[in-house]
């Protein structure tokens, strides 16, 4: 078993972390830079490594800073996290070199999963269903005016390596083309360093969802169901929720089946989660990210799993331990992301508690939410029998939250969770601009 673990992140997932290396008796180690002094997964863990300034690059991007801490503080591996270094494959390789067990899947699936074309190759192979798109990479805007007209407008142009929206264009007529192609490369290479684009028929609101997954790399994968993230801005989910509406049981096998097929063509080991559109009563594959996920506590709740003790487990060799079959799906969960809209200081902290309810954050009263990382400062999660209950219990819980010092997107969760689309239950990708009339 790992004894001692670096957290290479920072925030309520290095909070997360730390409290099911608690559970597992396992020391924990978190790195911060100059601006996280004072935050709260340093305060809370067993030892705590500065890496550098404030700067992501300096700090929590940098590598050898990390890796050397590791070493130093006489930990046996490195938890990624989410973002940063999470799906960075040379990293992976890096730790595995330095003689550290990396909690994640190995280098060559990483970066397999990473480049969307060669995903789609693999989905292609496996037999799962994929949108029509380019067989490749895209390497002009006359190439891709020629695909797009055998596959029809709309198209959406997106980067090999990308996510989040970036290095994403959507191209409704011929005309537009060319800026798109053009600006869609740029934003890749910038943001990505890498400008590989390919496309894919663009499918007009579809709803978002998502199968969370275990494989330990022995050949034991199962699913823990799935998770809709369908209400998003600019392409950040801001709710997810499990099961989703958008599915009927026999939808829900078959993909939940497709998702499973896939992990295990991979040989993959660890966590992770096929992303899929649904569209007409059918689900196409859209990517795998290849480490916990932000709502991975959606899953957590309706399974019963502990997916970071998971993770744990199978990079110390393990196997899963259990069936599909053992496994029981139950109930309904719902997330909301509180995020800060300013950073500032903390003058008062009140977290929603009682019944169903669980709490993901790093905020803690005088503490602080600094301007230089992700905006992400609290997760509310809740667990009830079905869906109409989850909503009212999440109404609850963001009536009692109290966050005073800076400003956060609390009083817009709650426009969502009460307006009549949102509880009907059929909407997609749209919805939030369809609630505040962007």
């Amino acid at each position: 078993m790992i004894g001692s673990i670096l957290i290479a992140n920072r925030g309520e997932i290095a909070v997360r972390i730390i409290r099911s290396c608690r559970d597992m008796g396992i020391r924990s180690v978190a790195v911060y830079s100059e601006a996280d002094r004072d935050s709260l997964h340093v305060k809370m863990a067993d030892a705590a490594v500065c890496i550098g300034p404030p700067a992501s690059a300096d700090s929590y991007l940098n590598t050898q800073n990390i890796i050397a801490a590791a070493c130093g503080s006489g930990c046996d591996a490195i938890h990624p996290g989410v973002g940063f270094l999470s799906e960075n494959a040379q990293f992976a390789e890096d730790v595995t070199q330095a003689g550290l067990i990396f909690i994640g899947p190995d280098a060559a699936t990483i970066r397999l999963v990473g480049d969307k074309v060669e995903a789609r190759r693999t989905v292609k192979e496996a037999g799962i269903p994929f949108t029509p798109g380019s067989p490749g990479p895209i390497e002009s805007p006359q190439e891709a005016r020629r695909i797009a007209s055998e596959i029809g407008y709309p198209v959406i142009i997106k980067a090999a390596a990308g996510g989040g929206g970036r290095g994403m264009r959507i191209v409704e007529r011929e005309e537009e083309m060319e800026e798109a192609f053009t600006i869609a490369s740029h934003e890749a290479l910038s943001f990505f360093s890498n400008g590989t684009i390919y496309m894919e028929k663009y499918l007009r609101n579809p709803r978002h969802v998502e199968v969370q997954l275990l494989s330990d790399g022995k050949g034991a994968v199962v699913h823990l169901g799935e998770r809709d993230c369908s209400v998003q801005k600019n392409h950040q989910k801001l709710i997810e929720e499990s099961p989703s509406s958008a599915l009927n049981t026999a939808q829900r096998e078959r993909m939940c089946k497709d998702a499973v097929r896939l992990f295990k063509r991979l040989h993959y080991s660890g966590a992770g989660t096929v992303e899929f559109l649904v569209y007409e009563g059918k689900h196409y594959f859209m990517e795998v990210n290849a480490r916990v996920q932000v709502e991975h506590p959606v899953s957590e709740a309706v399974s019963g799993i502990d997916i970071i003790k998971e993770q744990i487990r199978i990079a110390a060799g393990e196997h899963l331990g259990y069936t599909q079959k053992q496994l029981h799906i139950s109930g309904y969960a719902l997330e909301c992301r509180i995020n800060a809209r300013t950073p500032g200081k903390i003058s008062l902290f009140i977290p929603p508690l009682g019944p169903a309810v669980r709490v993901d954050t790093h905020l803690y009263t005088e503490g602080s939410v600094s301007p230089y990382y992700d905006p992400l400062a609290a997760k509310i999660i809740v667990h009830t029998d079905d869906r109409a209950s989850g909503i009212k219990t999440m109404l609850r819980a963001l009536q009692e939250l109290e966050i005073r010092g800076i400003t956060t997107n609390k009083d817009e969760q709650l426009t969502i969770l009460t307006s009549k689309i949102f509880n009907s239950g059929t909407y997609g990708t749209d919805i939030y601009s369809r609630i505040f009339q962007e």
